[in-house]
């Protein structure tokens, strides 16, 4: 099985994503801390690292599923083209995909827990409110299904709620 994060950069994806990958058990994969080695390692700051990130996710993803193992994958996922990638990875290997998109529905709260955050991954600024907010508006409807958490809610009911929502999870 593929899971899908998706949401806003601070929006509670990571909190999620990472319980479910010890319930399933699941191989957690998220495109930050790639896109950081790739910024450790040289790669210019004015190069498609995110885009690059995404596309090494998406590689290691595709190993994990051959192997028979379940993937999380915890990237912003914004927009269709990036859905579409992650809908045809389980096609290629005929297994369910199933979306969960986690939003923060108070924006004070928002703001605070991404403002006040510190996730150690060395030589990766984290996103300011503002781009944040940019992001926002470039963020594309949905087509197709998937679950929405909200992250004002207590992350155990989040994840039971996920578990129910995914295809045949143990």
């Amino acid at each position: 099985m593929l899971v899908v994060m998706a949401g806003l950069p601070g929006a509670g994806k990571s909190a999620v994503a990472d319980v479910l990958g010890r319930e399933l058990p699941a191989a957690v994969l998220s495109v930050d801390p790639i896109e950081a080695a790739m910024l450790r390692a040289g790669v210019s700051r004015d190069q498609p690292t995110g885009l690059a990130a995404y596309l090494v996710v998406e590689a290691v993803a595709d190993g994990v599923l051959a192997s028979g193992r379940p993937v999380v994958v915890d990237a912003v996922n914004a927009v269709e083209v990036a859905r579409r990638q992650w809908r045809e990875l389980a096609l290629r290997h005929d297994v369910p995909v199933a979306f969960v998109e986690v939003v923060c529905s108070d924006p004070v709260v928002h703001r605070r827990r991404l403002e006040g955050r510190s996730r150690g991954i060395e030589g990766f600024d984290e996103p300011t409110w503002a781009a944040v907010q940019r992001l926002r508006g470039e963020y594309a409807p949905w087509s197709g299904r998937r679950l929405v958490l909200d992250s004002m809610n207590d992350l155990r009911a989040n994840v039971a709620r996920a578990l129910e929502f995914l295809p045949n999870p143990r």
